[in-house]
């Protein structure tokens, strides 16, 4: 099977230099930057609009998350009708379908660049995927912002100026997972479920590293493809431990199996440990909320879902214009919530560039300090710096009690 995965990358490469040689910069048409932004890149903005473009898995084996999309959509549009846009520009949002197949993400990224010519690609979402397209993005000068995945090369990697992760690093998240488990059961032997490719191996290593010289010992671990059909022989095969902590290092579809598979064997029950990208109410209600009760995830974004954000503005804001804009929408869906805050996020790092421009975006999106988003929780907010590509570096640790996630006391920094 990573044979397989090697060769899907291997196409997607190929695909890329094809339609490097072939493609062209085409007619390109935009504002005339003046003053000392003379020179840049006005593609795909003007003074009165902006356009913008993102690649998701709507079909595939990881379409749960297509809801981002739908809460980025809804959030430039409530900025559209009710405040003008981003400083004056109306936003014209394209969103693209890949599957999650890198040779498609390829092909609808250089469709978003050279056929509708954005200004700027937000977001690419998955490792893999956005791997596929990064050398294409920077060479044709075109931001890649926040792409939607928390590989730590996204934050670390300084080859590549164009392109900028968002949420925290699956390093940060793994490490933090570790401080927890060694607080709160300090002799744990660790079974470890994950994804073969560059999401879960980075939250396992993190998560080892933690645990390093502590009490702490991983004593099994269990890989799966992104094309298989279920995690369930993995999961039995870990269960035969009888270790202590379940770590779910899986996409949505697959943590929901795994939560399944682990309800259903009543002669294990380990402590379960969900990854953040997976611990929507969509991946939960599947397995019956009364059968995920004690479950452990990280959080860096509000919970919908938790009466403790009831009269907070900004999730007042965000549950009434998600409605009228994204009719259908479930505001209790964190993939949906995601989408608004990294909308959000989009638009104070625009209205912080010097130059309306794509190096604007780009030295914008490097220079954030302290940046406050409505939805993050209180204590998080984005930071960047030229040799700095980890906005969020902060998360808590959350427990699902009742009919929400409740978060424990504190939150946890990493070293980047």
């Amino acid at each position: 099977m990573r044979t397989k995965a090697i060769h899907t990358l291997g196409l997607a490469a190929a695909l890329l230099a094809t339609l490097t040689a072939c493609g062209g910069r085409g007619e390109e048409t935009g504002t005339a930057a003046v003053g000392d932004c003379r020179g840049q890149q006005t593609v795909g903005i003007t003074d009165t609009a902006i356009k913008l473009g993102g690649v998701y898995p709507l079909s595939g084996p990881a379409s749960a998350y297509s809801e981002v999309p739908k809460g980025i959509k809804a959030y430039f549009d409530y900025v559209n009708a009710e405040q003008g846009g981003i400083g004056g520009r109306k936003v014209e949002y394209l969103v693209r379908d890949d599957g999650y197949q890198p040779p498609k993400t390829v092909e609808e990224t250089r469709r978003l660049v050279e056929q509708d010519q954005v200004f700027a690609v937000f977001q690419t979402l998955g490792t893999a995927t956005s791997s596929a397209v990064w050398d294409y993005l920077g060479q044709r000068k075109v931001p890649q912002v926040f792409v939607a995945t928390g590989a730590t090369k996204f934050g670390a990697d300084t080859e590549h100026p164009w392109t900028i992760g968002w949420q925290p690093s699956y390093r940060t998240e793994g490490l933090a997972y570790a401080q927890y488990v060694k607080a709160q059961r300090p002799t744990a032997t660790v079974a470890v479920l994950y994804q073969n490719d560059d999401f879960g191996k980075d939250l396992l290593a993190a998560f080892t590293e933690g645990v390093a010289g502590s009490g702490v010992t991983v004593v099994a671990q269990q890989s799966f493809e992104v094309t298989d059909p279920t995690v369930d022989a993995q999961v039995r095969n870990l269960a035969n431990t009888k270790a202590d902590v379940l770590l779910n290092f899986s996409t949505p579809k697959f943590a929901s199996q795994a939560l399944a598979a682990d309800v259903r064997n009543t002669d294990w029950n380990p402590l379960h440990v969900l990854t953040q990208v997976s611990n929507t109410m969509a991946t939960l209600r599947p397995v019956g909320l009364e059968n995920v009760q004690g479950a452990v995830s990280a959080a860096f974004l509000k919970d919908p879902a938790d009466p403790r954000w009831a009269q907070d503005a900004g999730m007042q804001t965000y549950k009434s214009k998600l409605t009228q804009y994204a009719p259908g929408a479930d505001p209790e869906n964190q993939h949906a919530m995601a989408g608004w805050a990294m909308a959000e996020s989009f638009r104070k790092t625009l209205e912080s560039a010097k130059c309306p421009t794509r190096e604007g975006l780009r030295d914008a999106m490097r220079s954030l300090d302290n940046v406050a988003v409505d939805l993050l929780l209180p204590g998080i907010s984005m930071t960047t710096g030229a040799s700095d590509g980890y906005p969020l570096e902060t998360v808590g640790i959350q427990t699902f009690a009742g009919t929400h996630w409740s978060l424990t006391d504190g939150l946890i920094t990493t070293s980047k």
